[in-house]
């Protein structure tokens, strides 16, 4: 299903005027007022496309650079100087970013222009559209949208203004992180009535009633780090609800990986809420673009995924993380590319031909000018062998063969542009069934005649042949996290849930408590004078 952006087409003229700001407190103004539009009902929904728009703008970049490459999930070092980009990626992997550093900055742009766009169209919704259970809907979607959009902003910074009155050009202070959650959980809520009760191809890319109830256990999961009080029976309860709506299923072992193929969408049984991308939509608005094949790609195996564009592959994962998956029997292992490298006929290698110094720029020989021919092997260790203070492993082939690649979303071979079709889940079912076992194991209450053992015993039948398991401990339910949803986002959520986030993978070893949440960029302190530096970063 990719054609939800057909029905935002009209408003999408106006998307180029919403980028220009930065700051929650800056209300985004665009041609589309009350006075002129909407007028009818279909107008009505394209009013909502925007959101969507916006929504899509940066969410497989900003979004996921921050939540990944600060983890042992994945590590973009530069080779041969590619990549370094102003120490972005660097910074993130050693955890020292600073309020000055792009993706932590892109991450509050994003947001910020995420939640003003909702406040305009929640604004000429309520002006225009006449009452009823459609502008009721309507209504509680955008809400829904700008409460997702203040949850990755509290989760990602912590203590962030609340900026809700479209047209309000006052500063805000920072509200407490305490009182954004009750802000988020209210508005949840409240909307939860309002919202569609249907999944599949009738609200595919929008918030229906179960996106608002797993959003709310994730919360309820993560309020002890966000309130200081544990909220595991409530997380439950969440989870209850969209587990007796009857909507999901946890996908089989033979579709595991499909949810994840170019041409995903509604029929994925795990869905809750997804963020549906179209190479057709990718030149109109803010970036919008899904690029997973570009960076994970190895450049050697363009032939193999039959791709037309030579992709760049900088990004790899660390074998910290890749210990995890550990079980032979398990498809989750086919995300992966490791080792030595075969066309997808499993027999013809995958060769590469250059010189000798080519292969390794280190080589000492006189003839390095020489052909060299190489069947290509992907190794699981990240070393800096070219200069250490740029984070550069080198500039050769041993150098662009270092770690084990990602390819969960499958590349897309239709692609033109390196943009991707693949959708990409924020909620998915299986992320319900592991949340609802981490919350009994964390001391809530058992519903439904469920156990911990019971839940991810239901999981793991459905991803490997090997046995059921006996036993789980919080410990073994955070490595089957690891592997359940790498690449997808979450993994700088559970490590901070679980005590992780200070601990030593690869070049980093900063134990930085306070770095949990990011800084508050430069660009929105000069524009909301009314803001303050996070606790224990410099304030200029």
């Amino acid at each position: 299903m990719k054609k939800i952006f057909k029905y935002f087409s009209l408003p999408i003229v106006c998307v180029g005027l919403l980028w220009s700001c930065d700051n929650l407190d800056v209300p985004i103004t665009t041609q589309l007022t009350p006075d002129v539009f909407p007028q009818n009902s279909t107008q009505y929904i394209q009013a909502a496309g925007p959101v969507y728009v916006a929504f899509r703008g940066d969410y497989s970049f900003s979004w996921w650079f921050t939540q990944s490459l600060s983890t042992d999930e994945a590590i973009m070092p530069a080779r041969g100087g590619n990549w370094f980009d102003n120490q972005n990626y660097m910074k993130l992997h050693y955890h020292s970013w600073n309020k000055d550093h792009g993706w932590t900055n892109g991450l509050w742009g994003w947001l910020s222009r995420v939640i003003g766009t909702s406040n305009q169209a929640i604004s000429i919704l309520d002006k225009t559209m006449p009452a009823g259970t459609d502008k009721n809907m309507a209504i509680a979607e955008m809400k829904t949208m700008r409460a997702i959009s203040y949850f990755m902003m509290m989760d990602s910074y912590g203590d962030v203004p609340l900026d809700t009155v479209y047209g309000d050009f006052t500063s805000h202070a920072k509200s407490d992180r305490k009182v954004v959650f009750q802000f988020v959980e209210s508005e949840l809520k409240k909307a939860l009535p309002n919202l569609s009760a249907a999944s599949g191809v009738t609200t595919y890319g929008r918030p229906n009633k179960q996106t608002a109830n797993a959003l709310l256990a994730k919360m309820y999961l993560n309020a002890e780090v966000y309130t200081g009080t544990q909220r595991n029976n409530d997380c439950i309860a969440a989870c209850d609800e969209v587990i007796k709506s009857g909507l999901y299923a946890i996908e089989g072992r033979s579709t595991y990986l499909q949810m994840f193929y170019p041409n995903n969408g509604p029929q994925m049984k795990e869905f809750i809420f997804a963020v549906p991308y179209d190479p057709a939509s990718s030149a109109v608005g803010y970036n919008g673009q899904m690029y997973h094949a570009r960076y994970d790609v190895p450049r050697s195996m363009r032939v193999k995924f039959g791709l037309p564009y030579t992709p760049s592959a900088p990004r790899s994962t660390l074998p910290e993380f890749y210990a995890n998956f550990n079980d032979a029997n398990d498809i989750r292992n086919k995300q992966w590319l490791t080792g030595l490298q075969y066309m997808n006929d499993g027999v013809t290698p995958v060769t590469v031909t250059t010189t000798k110094k080519g292969y390794d720029q280190f080589y000492t020989g006189s003839d390095g000018g020489a052909s060299y021919t190489y069947q290509v092997n992907l190794t699981p260790n990240i070393a800096y062998r070219q200069d250490p203070t740029l984070y550069d492993c080198g500039n050769d082939e041993i150098a662009w063969n270092m770690g084990y690649r990602n390819i969960k979303f499958y590349p897309d071979a239709t692609s033109t542009s390196r943009n991707q079709n693949n959708d990409v889940p924020f909620l998915r079912y299986s992320d319900v069934i592991l949340m609802k076992a981490e919350a009994i194991l964390r001391g809530g209450a058992a519903t439904l005649g469920d156990t911990p053992l019971s839940l991810v015993n239901s999981l793991r039948s459905n991803r490997t042949t090997s046995a059921a398991w006996t036993s789980v401990t919080l410990d073994d339910l955070y490595k089957e996290r690891s592997r359940e949803f790498a690449w997808e986002g979450w993994h700088r959520n559970d490590m901070i849930r679980f005590g992780k986030f200070e601990g030593t993978w690869g070049f980093k070893t900063n134990a930085e408590a306070y770095r949990r949440v990011f800084p508050i960029p430069t660009d929105a302190l000069t524009l909301n004078p009314a803001l303050v530096q996070n606790p224990a970063y410099p304030a200029n």
